[in-house]
């Protein structure tokens, strides 16, 4: 299974997929890259599950091109 996800802290929005959000969640935690270690409050508010690593591409790159607002129209549910 391949998760799509929106992950927030006090200003950014981190958007991707993974097959293991506990673990992708971990590393954004300890700083796993230049963008994730701004901070380390990074808490996940988003998440949709595919079958396949296509389908879950397709919605990362639908969540990439939302804007700051449209994030939190999808968010308010």
């Amino acid at each position: 299974m391949f998760i799509s996800f929106i992950r927030i802290t006090w200003m950014f929005y981190c958007k991707g997929f993974t097959m293991n959000p506990d673990e992708r969640l971990k590393c954004h935690l300890e700083g796993g890259s230049e963008f994730t270690s701004r901070a380390s409050d990074w808490k996940l508010v988003y998440s949709k599950a595919f079958e396949t690593k296509k389908e879950a591409l397709i919605e990362e790159k639908r969540l990439k091109k939302l804007n700051r607002s449209s994030i939190k129209l999808l968010l308010q549910g």
